[in-house]
């Protein structure tokens, strides 16, 4: 599976069907979106999505439509390779209704400087652009299921 690629402006898409790439903007992904080619309907894919940069964080964050769930993580730390492959089923369950990034600790200092990560994992839910929950310590998919369970009914 290829990392789901992205800019400042959205995600990029390949169509399975015609192989035209695609964006989609961060502002768009609560809503159906077609290949500009071919038209077939392209689904958001339903893994995590690497922000990279403080420029794509920021972006997908207040632009986006839909909750966006962001892992804090690194990679020598023992309870973030543990939460990874639960973090990958939420974020296959909920392409569509919901968003999850991941920021590499090591890689974006600023990002967790900037939101006061003092422990990893951490995971914090943006919605609207604004931060409104926020859980450390890795976890089994179910229990972060209940973690987003409280902001999922109203989108806005």
């Amino acid at each position: 599976m290829t990392p789901v690629e992205t800019d400042d402006r959205g995600l990029l898409l390949t169509c399975p069907q015609c192989g035209q790439r695609n964006r989609l903007r961060f502002d768009r992904l609560g809503r159906a979106f077609r290949c500009g080619k071919c038209q077939v309907t392209l689904r958001l894919p339903g893994e995590p999505i690497d922000a990279t940069s403080d420029l794509i964080f920021d972006a997908l964050t207040s632009r986006s439509e839909l909750p966006v769930l962001v892992d804090f993580w690194a990679p020598w730390c023992g309870p973030c390779k543990v939460l990874a492959p639960e973090i990958r089923k939420i974020a296959a369950e909920g392409a569509g209704q919901w968003v999850v990034a991941k920021v590499n600790t090591e890689e974006s200092p600023t990002l967790a400087r900037k939101f006061r990560i003092t422990a990893i994992p951490t995971m914090v839910l943006f919605k609207g652009g604004l931060e409104v929950a926020r859980q450390a310590g890795a976890m089994p998919a179910p229990a972060i299921r209940k973690f987003l369970e409280p902001w999922l009914g109203d989108r806005k």
